[in-house]
């Protein structure tokens, strides 16, 4: 099994990368921008029984660059699945009064994860064959206050996916979209201090990992946000409105 990571650093996608490095002996190409510290998952990786390992430093934003990583990376054998799953969570107050980082938001969050699943869709499309998976959140559910530049970003990706998966719909490609509830890792590390309930990332990947493998076209994990952001979505606006949350 050939695995590509885009953001491979990130704390749910390297939980994800020990499960398939001990259950599934996989080859990894594996991208990031912190180099030092990718070094050291591949090392774990390796020890953990990842049959191969290839490191890329991340270029996030260059379309002429991520279709070239992408053409590389099939060139050097087929490919069965990339999770893409680089983010970054924005302060909201910062976007609002700087649209330098807006903009770097929006981008890191929504323009560049589209990039590269359509780098990599292309191929798939001619083979027929292979899982693009996007790692979103449950904020793109619906635009809240506190996080409303993040929340539409990751928004865009969810209507991207659903997007892909209908064109792909009845082929051998498969769209998967990951929706993880505030999950332990140094992303959310600012909203443990505050005393926010984050889930055990472990439990995370293991349940996103599962739903790769099932071709699951969405995936709530914990489950129980299925039913959380179903009433969340359904609130009426002149009651949503007065919520903060």
């Amino acid at each position: 099994m050939k695995i590509v990571v885009i953001g491979a650093t990130s704390g749910i996608a390297e939980h994800c990368c020990r499960l398939w490095a001990t259950e599934d002996a996989a080859d990894f190409v594996l991208m990031a921008r912190d180099t030092v510290k990718l070094e050291k998952i591949a090392a774990d990786l390796t020890i953990r029984g990842a049959r191969s390992i290839s490191l890329a430093k991340a270029e996030f934003f260059d379309p002429a660059a991520i279709a070239a990583f992408a053409d590389e990376a099939v060139t050097a054998g087929p490919i069965d699945l990339v999770l893409i799953a680089h983010g970054w969570l924005s302060d909201q107050q910062s976007c609002q009064d700087e649209l330098a980082v807006c903009r770097e938001s929006v981008e890191v969050n929504a323009v560049s994860p589209v990039l590269f699943a359509e780098a990599f869709a292309r191929h798939f499309a001619k083979a027929d064959r292979g899982t693009i998976a996007f790692l979103g959140s449950v904020a793109g559910d619906r635009g809240r206050k506190v996080n409303y530049t993040y929340g539409a970003s990751k928004g865009f990706v969810a209507r991207y996916a659903e997007g892909m998966q209908h064109r792909f719909a009845g082929s051998g490609v498969k769209i998967v979209l990951i929706k993880p509830g505030p999950t332990d890792t140094p992303m959310t590390a600012a909203q443990k201090a505050k005393g926010k309930r984050v889930a055990p990332v472990a439990q995370v990947a293991r349940e996103t990992v599962n739903g790769i493998r099932r071709g699951r076209p969405m995936v709530y994990t914990p489950a129980i946000w299925w039913p959380i952001m179903l009433i969340v979505r359904h609130i009426p606006r002149f009651v949503f409105n007065r919520l903060s949350i």
